[in-house]
């Protein structure tokens, strides 16, 4: 007679319950397995992406990706907590990110304008391969950004999140929230273009770049040292301002 397989009962906690099927989403899920298995393989099984994933109690305890599933197992999954010390509790991905760094995956040329005006270093082409995008996260401890659970599921990824919105004016308000960054917003000193640090710059230097009406009107310039890219304080500065403080504003209200 062919044995019983065995079963293990997960919980996905807050956010994490966004990967799965609504019938699953907040109670305990039945996993049934005839071998033994890692809980990393067994969350992924989900749909779960283990960047998102800070901490894994079983049966009370807290482990670690390696542990194997036993029969009867009862396992709670808790996302990531970038704003709280949850120590001494095991984490099991490296402490957060406490200057974040972001490489965003191809779909999130938006965002990743939108991000490098409030401040934050964003890598970010066109042409990034995924396996580019693997390389650059692990190498630079960057957060990698993506709208592919599959691309998240890599195990070199230790920092990674799955991007619920689809607009981009949304998705930096959800990212702001996520990783908890209103008091790092630096506006306007990177290059939306490029993400270079701009550098003060007198009108003579930055003339040749400019329409006449804006080397009439302004006097205050800031130019990119790698793409001479140059930037001023017009109309398009005072709506961009409003936004962010907009965006601030939000995000104080829901804390």
């Amino acid at each position: 007679m062919k044995p019983a397989p065995a079963r293990a009962y997960f919980r996905f906690y807050a956010e994490l319950n966004d990967h799965l099927p609504v019938g699953q989403q907040h109670k305990s899920i039945e996993k049934q397995f005839s071998g033994p298995g890692t809980v990393k393989d067994m969350i992924e099984s989900f749909g779960v992406p283990h960047p998102e994933v800070e901490l894994i109690v079983a049966n009370g305890a807290s482990v670690d990706f390696s542990y194997t599933v036993q029969n009867g197992d009862r396992i709670g999954v808790y996302p990531m907590f970038e704003s709280v010390d949850i120590t001494p509790e095991l984490r099991v991905r490296p402490q957060a990110l406490r200057e974040p760094k972001f490489v965003l995956d191809v779909h999130l040329g938006k965002l990743a304008a939108y991000l490098r005006m409030l401040g934050f270093d964003t890598f970010y082409r066109s042409c990034y391969s995924d396996p580019e995008l693997v390389q650059i996260s692990s190498d630079e401890h960057r957060i990698l950004l993506t709208r592919d659970r599959g691309l998240l599921k890599h195990g070199a990824i230790t920092h990674g999140y799955w991007l619920r919105e689809t607009d981009s004016r949304l998705q930096i308000a959800e990212i702001i929230a996520r990783f908890d960054l209103v008091r790092e917003i630096r506006p306007f000193a990177r290059c939306m273009a490029c993400n270079a640090i701009l550098q003060p710059a007198s009108k003579e230097r930055v003339r040749p770049f400019l329409p006449q009406r804006t080397a009439e009107l302004y006097d205050e310039f800031r130019q990119c040292p790698r793409c001479a890219r140059v930037y001023w304080k017009g109309s398009h500065y005072a709506r961009m301002q409003r936004w962010i403080e907009e965006l601030i504003a939000a995000d104080s209200s829901a804390a």
